[in-house]
């Protein structure tokens, strides 16, 4: 049996109002909202009287896709919102933009925070980790034209 494809992330949010807001300015689109509770749900889960709000969001070019979610029931639980990258388990959403300066600066305004700095890797990218909502570190690459 092979995989057909990967569908999407799904990321864990306290404020998802703030997540969106903060991924829609990175440049991904919103693509539905929903609200889930029920048996299914609490199935899959594991849990009991599960209530989540979901917001789907994708890339322009389509392919990737990232889940948010909230929940209203029961309380999500926190790790550590500033673990280092080298935290073991998922630790960065990579992605490639036009400008890194720009970006980084534009998410600034959305509770963005650069880890280290903004470094050239190689004659031809520029990148830098940046810490979004929820502590999650978002990696951003610029490929240079040289």
């Amino acid at each position: 049996m092979a995989i057909k494809r990967m569908d999407h992330i799904g990321v864990v949010f306290e404020d998802l109002a703030a997540a969106k807001e903060f991924f829609l300015e990175l440049g991904m689109e919103l693509v539905g909202e929903t609200t889930v509770s029920g048996a299914w749900v609490d199935g899959v889960s594991g849990m009991t009287d599960v209530v989540a709000d979901i917001s789907f969001l994708r890339t322009p070019d389509g392919h990737g896709q990232l889940e948010l979610t909230t929940y209203r029931k029961p309380l999500a639980t926190t790790l550590e919102p500033s673990a280092p990258p080298n935290t073991l388990g998922i630790r960065n959403l990579m992605f490639v933009v036009d400008d890194v300066h720009d970006t980084v600066e534009r998410l600034k305004a959305h509770g963005g925070e650069l880890v280290g700095t903004i470094e050239e890797y190689g004659p031809s990218i520029h990148f830098c980790y940046l810490r979004g909502p929820q502590g999650v570190i978002i990696a951003l690459a610029e490929e240079l034209d040289r």
